[in-house]
């Protein structure tokens, strides 16, 4: 990014991905560096489109080098780390996303740190896609934008970080290793909806969406505590059925650190009912690209379903 909003100057794209030496020369020490620029937007920009780019882009150079990184605004970069771990199935290399809360030209960057960071990484034996942020590598599917003041920008709830970078770099025990070849699928499906439940939300509005909006295929519903939602109105539990006979596919998340249970409460029982789909541990980045991906590839709604349940890379659990 470039600009500096202190100043009175906002913030957009920067060009120095084709430059990545010349301003980060230590980079030539730590590994062979060669870059593409795939896309150089703002990432509120970014989307299934360009994630199908960055996936395509990954995969036709796949064989050519021993991990990736990829520079990405902080916005939506769980987002986009998300939406690669389900396109790229059996990774076998890091891919790693990385980027800073202040420009690399800034007093202060973090740019600098986060990218050496990053590269320092991608050699290395890590077969998962990661968000390389303030010394820390996350799991890419459980990743969310915590922050965006500190230079610890990002966390994933519940899931210990895949490495850490301090004096030296210790790498966790939990990767989760390809257990089939490297391909991959970047289709993606954008009618998808996110709502999040609040106390008094009113269903008709949600019923009012599903009536006019003929091409909504899904609906990612962020739901109360470990998965419940009112129940003296009934209007909730009668528009989640309705939007199951028609199709629609419902996922349930929670804000909460924690897992989906419709088994503990009794105000589950609409979720149930509807036969919504508990999300696990997912958040709401990770449960919406999943979403638009499943639709995408699955060829009945039963498959759909079992994709969904499945925990492709950790996102679940």
């Amino acid at each position: 990014m470039t600009g500096d909003p202190s100043h009175g100057e906002p913030l957009t794209p920067g060009d120095y991905s084709n430059h990545l030496l010349e301003q980060v020369p230590e980079l030539g020490d730590i590994a062979d560096v060669d870059s593409r620029v795939v896309c150089n937007l703002d990432s509120s920009d970014i989307g299934p489109v360009h994630w199908k780019d960055l996936a395509t882009t990954v995969a036709r150079e796949y064989r050519k080098f021993d991990g990736f990184v990829i520079i990405h605004g902080t916005d939506t970069m769980s987002y986009s780390a998300s939406a690669l771990t389900f396109a790229l199935e059996g990774l076998s290399k890091p891919v790693i996303f990385t980027g800073a809360q202040r420009p690399l030209a800034a007093i202060r960057t973090d740019a600098r740190r986060n990218l050496l960071d990053a590269v320092e990484l991608a050699p290395r034996d890590i077969p998962e896609v990661g968000v390389c942020f303030d010394g820390l590598l996350l799991r890419g599917c459980r990743s969310t934008k915590s922050n965006a003041h500190d230079y610890r920008a990002f966390d994933s709830p519940g899931c210990e970080p895949l490495a850490r970078l301090g004096v030296d770099i210790q790498i966790s025990q939990h990767l989760r290793w390809p257990g089939m070849p490297f391909r991959c699928d970047a289709r993606f499906d954008p009618h998808v909806l996110s709502v999040q439940l609040t106390p008094g939300f009113q269903a008709g509005l949600l019923k009012s969406i599903l009536r006019a909006e003929s091409s909504l295929k899904g609906i990612v519903l962020s739901v109360f505590g470990v998965g419940t939602v009112p129940t003296l109105d009934s209007k909730l539990s009668d528009v989640l059925c309705e939007a199951n006979e028609r199709g629609v596919v419902v996922v349930a998340t929670t804000p909460s650190s924690g897992r989906i249970d419709f088994g503990q409460y009794l105000n589950s029982r609409p979720l149930l009912d509807a036969q919504v789909i508990p999300g696990g541990s997912m958040q709401m980045e990770a449960a919406t690209t999943k979403l638009m991906h499943a639709l995408a590839v699955s060829s009945s709604e039963e498959e759909l379903r079992m994709y969904m349940e499945w925990n492709v890379a950790g996102e679940l659990a």
